[in-house]
């Protein structure tokens, strides 16, 4: 976003429609060249709400609501009235409702973007600090780090407690992060004295992401797929999710240095038997942290 475009007004278009039709909308405003889509149960806060559960990362467990509002942004008011005008002449808007087009009081949507986002503690000493905050007077050591297309700034759970994890632990020579999204624990390690680190992921997002942030933060790491990970190393950190983690038992645990240690995260509390069962054939897991619900695990090979 160019400085020009910093303080814009912005135009809002609103529809309701039931759950089998949140797709078909979706997509059709993005075709009319929405800049973002939001759905969002038309009854919240009533007698009437119903919660949608899921995991981070992974589909939802429907697209909406029997009750959906749908909010569209549009950077011009003739595009977002265009698109009013040509959606309920669609087949796929039967039983769908136009609300209304309004506009958005003019904001500074990168301030407003960056509020959002403050510097995070990891341990007293050790903060996760975006660039345009200075980290804060007692920080000895700090991961600059700005919101991405990949997953892991430090705000996460999950993501807390390996950070956690690496501080709180003596260096290790070879460290392994398996899943890498942004490279966030791949460059803690290498902050916290890790002498080789490689970080791989199957997202080119995720690993184009990683380069930049180690060099952002003056790190050197080895960011590539999956198959870039050879031989053992005496650290092997995943933070993924418990489904993916069960399935990558065996490759996990064979890049684990005799003595070396696994770290995973991406678990709900409720999930930490279905990981012993999995990891049971080849180390023994024990939870070691937990925040908000979630845990982490920890083995010595």
């Amino acid at each position: 976003m160019s400085a020009s475009d910093k303080s814009m007004a912005l135009f809002e278009l609103s529809l309701m429609c039931p759950e089998d039709r949140v797709d078909h909308l979706s997509e059709a405003l993005d075709a009319l060249d929405a800049l973002s889509v939001s759905v969002e149960d038309a009854d919240a806060q009533t007698d009437a709400e119903h919660a949608l559960f899921g995991e981070p990362g992974m589909p939802a467990p429907k697209g909406g609501w029997q009750r959906s509002r749908i909010t569209a942004l549009f950077a011009e008011e003739t595009v977002a009235r265009e698109a009013a005008t040509l959606l309920p002449a669609q087949d796929f808007f039967a039983g769908c409702e136009l609300l209304a087009v309004t506009s958005v009081a003019d904001q500074d949507w990168v301030r407003l973007t960056q509020s959002q986002f403050a510097p995070v503690e990891i341990t007293p000493e050790f903060w996760i600090v975006p660039t345009w905050h200075e980290p804060p007077s007692q920080a000895r050591q700090v991961i600059r780090l700005d919101p991405g297309l990949a997953f892991g700034t430090g705000t996460h759970p999950t993501t807390r407690m390996c950070l956690r994890w690496i501080a709180t632990h003596p260096a290790n020579p070879r460290v392994l992060d398996y899943g890498c999204g942004s490279g966030i624990l791949a460059i803690g390690a290498a902050k916290f004295g890790a002498t080789e680190v490689v970080a791989v992921d199957i997202d080119t997002t995720a690993i184009e992401a990683t380069g930049l942030n180690a060099r952002a933060n003056d790190v050197i790491l080895h960011a590539g797929p999956p198959d870039q990970a050879v031989g053992s190393y005496e650290v092997v950190l995943a933070n993924i999710l418990a489904t993916p983690l069960k399935v990558l038992a065996p490759l996990l645990c064979a890049h684990v240095a005799p003595g070396g240690q696994l770290v995973l995260a991406g678990i709900l509390e409720r999930q930490a038997d279905e990981l012993i069962s999995a990891y049971a054939p080849h180390c023994r897991l024990v939870v070691t942290d937990h925040e908000d619900g979630w845990i982490l695990m920890t083995a010595t090979l």
